[in-house]
């Protein structure tokens, strides 16, 4: 626990870090209320073919701020200590500290999903409430179970963002990719019209978690959550025994 303190610590005095959480926080409750006479008018066209996805859509704008925290909590590491030392690196300093690198990652992915999950309540609650006031009886309420499979997904794709960032080791690239893959044109998307087993990737499946409507193939969320946290722990797994072999 000493350990997941520290790393806590550490990754709430990163000003990026700050910038994910921001972002995460603020920007869905602001999709969802300068959307919301665009919202309104899609379901009362029938529009959306399951009204309870409208309260749960802009969530997936705060995702990117989950992913920061996940690219920043290894990315950080990697940055130079100072002038005066240029060619040092945190890492040098985190591994003197802390030897065992098994449980610097380890440490690293609970508080950081400890950070990931209490901004993403915050924001899921604050999110659908708004939703719930601006769009009024077009909308049931928000079911508590969708809400909590909401918040597990954030800390899921942090958790994404944090084993990729290991295993490439350059957190512009994996988030430059991961954010135009979500908010701009998503390749796993795209893939499913080629075939239905890429529903399985795990940006895509993941939404299952939460949403009814998300392309052609049904998932339930159980198995949307089975398969999303195979995929994480698959690829932590993997990003963990990278690290442990990799020069510091």
């Amino acid at each position: 626990m000493r350990q997941v303190r520290a790393e806590l610590g550490k990754l709430l005095s990163l000003p990026t870090a700050w910038v994910g959480l921001v972002l995460g926080l603020v920007a869905a409750p602001a999709l969802a209320l300068l959307s919301a006479r665009g919202t309104r008018k899609a379901i009362q066209e029938g529009f959306h073919a399951d009204p309870s996805d409208a309260v749960f859509q802009p969530l997936g704008i705060g995702l990117l701020g989950a992913l920061i925290l996940g690219v920043v909590v290894v990315s950080s590491e990697y940055t130079s200590t100072g002038e005066d030392s240029p060619g040092a690196r945190q890492l040098q300093a985190t591994l003197a500290a802390m030897p065992r690198r098994g449980r610097l990652v380890a440490a690293k992915a609970v508080a950081l999903s400890l950070l990931v999950a209490v901004q993403g309540a915050i924001t899921a609650v604050a999110t659908l409430a708004l939703t719930r006031v601006v769009l009024g009886d077009l909308v049931p309420s928000p079911s508590p179970g969708r809400a909590a499979a909401a918040v597990l997904y954030w800390v899921l794709m942090g958790l994404l963002a944090y084993a990729l960032t290991l295993i490439f080791r350059n957190g512009i690239i994996t988030l430059t990719v991961l954010i135009v893959n979500i908010s701009v044109v998503s390749v796993s998307y795209l893939l499913t019209k080629v075939t239905p087993l890429a529903a399985y990737l795990p940006d895509i499946v993941g939404a299952h978690m939460f949403l009814n409507e998300v392309g052609d193939v049904r998932i339930a969320p159980l198995t949307a959550g089975v398969v999303m946290t195979a995929w994480v722990a698959a690829l932590l797994g993997l990003g963990a025994w990278i690290f442990e072999r990799r020069e510091p």
